[in-house]
Order: C-alpha cells, then structure tokens, then sequence
C-alpha cells in the first residue's frame, strides 16, 4: 500500500484502486481535535481528486473506540472567530461535505460515540464488529446534540430511536445487532473480521466501471435532499452523463450470487 506522508493524526494509502483512512489517535480514543480534522480534510481532497481512487474504507485504529467525537482536552479551537464565522468543525470529517462522490465504507468497532457520527453519517454504508456500541455523550455534558442526529435522521434511523439515543446519553448503548435492525449499519461480523470484510467489499466495488459507481453515489445522495419528481429527472440526468460509452452487456463483470 503506498502511504502518503506528513499526517500525525491519520494514516493514509492506496492499494488497488481503494483508498483507506485510518484514524490514528487509539491514546485519545480516535477523537478528533483541529490537526485531525485538516488531515482527515487533506485525505478526502485527495481521494476526491485522485482518478486512481475509486473506493475508500474509514477505520481506527486501537481496541477500543473509532471515534469518540471532539478531544474536550484541548477545547474548540474555533470559539475565537466571531459567532457568524464559526462553521461545524465535523463538516471538515465527512466524505460528501469535502464533494467525495466516490462511495466510501465505514468499518466500524468498539465504541461510535458522538461526533463519530461525522464520519459514520456520510459514508455510503457502513459494517461494524460485533464488539461496536454506539451512544451520545451530548446529554452527560449538558449540552445540546443535534448535527449528529440530524444525520442519522437523515440516513433513515427511526426518530424514536435517534431521539431516544440522543436524550439517554452514554448510559445506554446501541449494540451492534441493534444498529443493524436500525440500518446504521449493513452487516455484523466478527471483530477478527473487520478489516478483512471492508477491503472485500472495497475491492468488489473499485472492479466495477467507476464513472457508473460514482454517477450512482451522486443521484442517490443527492436524491435525499430533492422532492421525488425532482430527483426523479435529476437521477435520469445522471445516467445520461455516466452511461455514456458503457457496455450494455448484463453479462459482463459479474461474480458469484451471494445472499446477505
């Protein structure tokens, strides 16, 4: 895997097509504090920009925790600017809000809290290990959770459940097979399984034709924000940009039929 130099924060390389950002902080439980997020930055522009690049995976490293949202050590480093130029310091975390559309997998294990949900929210689907639990540490803190939840709202969890994690803080966990009934996730697999499980779907995915992949991430996030009529010209438009020059061919880069 070729790895790019100068991140302190992350780790970042490229192996067949499939780009991997691992979060490299496992002493602070992968939270993020302002180098991470201009890193985590850097890595997406690259991945957008890199025509090599077709899929990427997020990750952590450590046992313990992907993410367990800000560094509250080393406080909001943005609190200095005035109140009508201070922005979402997750923004700088998520694929889709640094114009990723190429599709991204979360794999997910240990502890999923809070700000986590930057990351988890905008991937394209995510796996977990059996060991994840997710929760939101907002409430403990008396403080008001929103950004995050808003997402998850908006990738499709019910709003009893996202409210109900929101409002009970880190005393209740939602454990892996519950976040797969709630599609925060698309699969459990052993923690030992993890990684290997996220780079076989990586490469599956990078093997198909990539302006098809990529046309199809874009409609299909960009439909979420669109009434149905609009999404359905907007979608249409689409193929009509990244189908151009395939082959039409049902038999062509096909695998094995396996039942999920």
């Amino acid at each position: 895997m070729a790895d790019a130099t100068g991140f302190e924060t992350i780790e970042f390389g490229v192996s067949g097509h499939v780009a991997t950002l691992t979060l490299n902080r496992p002493e602070k439980l992968n939270s993020f504090n302002e180098r991470m997020a201009n890193e985590v930055a850097a890595a997406w522009r690259r991945t957008r920009e890199d025509e090599d690049i077709r899929v990427a995976i997020v990750r952590a490293n450590g046992d313990r925790a992907v993410c367990t949202g800000i560094d509250v050590a080393e406080g909001k480093w943005w609190d200095h600017e005035p109140i009508f130029n201070q922005e979402d310091p997750g923004l700088m975390l998520g694929p889709k809000a640094n114009w990723v559309w190429k599709p991204v997998i979360a794999a997910l294990h240990g502890m999923v809290a809070g700000g986590a949900m930057y990351f988890v929210n905008e991937c394209d689907f995510a796996i977990c290990s059996e060991s994840a639990e997710f929760f939101d540490p907002h409430a403990n803190a008396g403080i008001v959770s929103a950004l995050e939840p808003m997402g998850m709202l908006a990738r499709g969890v019910p709003y009893g459940d996202v409210m109900r994690w929101a409002l009970l803080g880190s005393e209740e966990r939602i454990a892996a097979q519950t976040a797969l009934r709630l599609g925060l996730v698309t699969e459990v697999v052993p923690d030992d399984q993890l990684r290997s499980r996220a780079a076989e779907l990586a490469a599956e995915i990078a093997a198909r034709r990539p302006k098809a992949i990529q046309g199809t991430v874009r409609a299909l996030w960009e439909a979420r924000d669109l009434p149905p009529g609009v999404a359905q010209r907007h979608g249409l438009s689409y193929t009509h940009l990244g189908n151009e020059g395939a082959e039409h061919d049902s038999r062509t880069n096909k695998r094995a039929p396996r039942t999920r």
